[in-house]
């Protein structure tokens, strides 16, 4: 379970640090992904974005 969160956490981070490239690529507009604007500073948080690309890279692992 730690391993999860852990991964999850890292990735959410991963994510958040490269959203300026991936929104260029129209990725980040999925139903769980929120994205807020304060005192005009606009924070991302891509969490359904993350879950989908934790479950492709845990059954690519799978499958190695």
């Amino acid at each position: 379970m730690i391993r999860w969160v852990l991964t999850t956490f890292i990735a959410l981070v991963i994510l958040s640090g490269c959203w300026p490239w991936l929104r260029k690529l129209g990725i980040g507009r999925l139903p769980g992904d929120f994205n807020l604007r304060i005192f005009g500073r606009e924070y991302s948080f891509p969490f359904m974005l993350t879950l989908l690309l934790s479950i492709l890279l845990s059954l690519i692992a799978r499958a190695l």
